[in-house]
């Protein structure tokens, strides 16, 4: 499908399956109906010139690998119904600058946003519970980011290589936690906020 460039989904489509439009380099846009529950693993994934999709309310899960390796891909909006980021779901998207999580994610997986090079900042929402291992590994443009909940565990190596991370604001009295979960090198970039402190 190297040719294709844009698709239109029709809209008795509820399941967009793994690795359906893999490879297609030359897509640029794709609208998804709402009648689409599910993103199977590496639907997008290897879809160098896609750089905008519109994720719609009826997602809940999005698989692993769906957008790795898309490029171009600049923004992204994880609508409030979706509760799970797979493992590599973003991966070396290097032209990702923006990402805007849902309040009802619950996990971003292994690796979820490894190598993203081109984001600068990152907001955690309270709901999520589990930054998994590499999650956002080598995001080298990444200076800032906030977690919401004390609650919030933090896997190896979650922000490993991110050689531009000047500041993680957490909530207050949750340092000690957080000091146990993060290297060295992140330890010294935590800052303690009050609840009602927006970044």
């Amino acid at each position: 499908c190297s040719s294709l460039h844009s698709i239109n989904i029709p809209p008795s489509v509820t399941t967009i399956g793994n690795d359906a439009f893999s490879g297609c380099s030359s897509l640029h846009s794709i609208d998804i109906p709402p009648s689409v529950t599910t993103i199977g693993n590496g639907a997008f994934s290897d879809c160098s010139s896609l750089h905008s999709i519109n994720i719609p309310p009826s997602v809940t899960t999005i698989g692993n690998k769906v957008f790795s390796n898309c490029t171009s891909l600049q923004e992204i909006n994880i609508p409030q119904s979706v509760t799970y980021i797979g493992e590599e779901a973003f991966e070396y998207c290097t032209s990702l600058q923006k990402i805007i999580i849902s309040s009802n994610v619950t996990s971003i997986c292994d690796n979820a946003f490894c190598g993203c090079d081109s984001l600068k900042e990152m907001y955690i929402p309270f709901s999520v519970t589990n930054i998994g291992y590499s999650a956002f590994c080598e995001c080298k443009s990444l200076h800032k980011i906030e977690i919401s909940s004390s609650e919030t565990n933090i896997y190896d190596y979650a922000f490993e290589g991110c050689c531009s991370l000047q500041k993680i604001k957490i909530p207050k009295g949750s340092r000690a936690k957080f000091e146990q979960m993060l290297p060295r090198y992140c330890k010294d970039k935590l800052v303690e906020v009050d609840d009602n402190y927006k970044i």
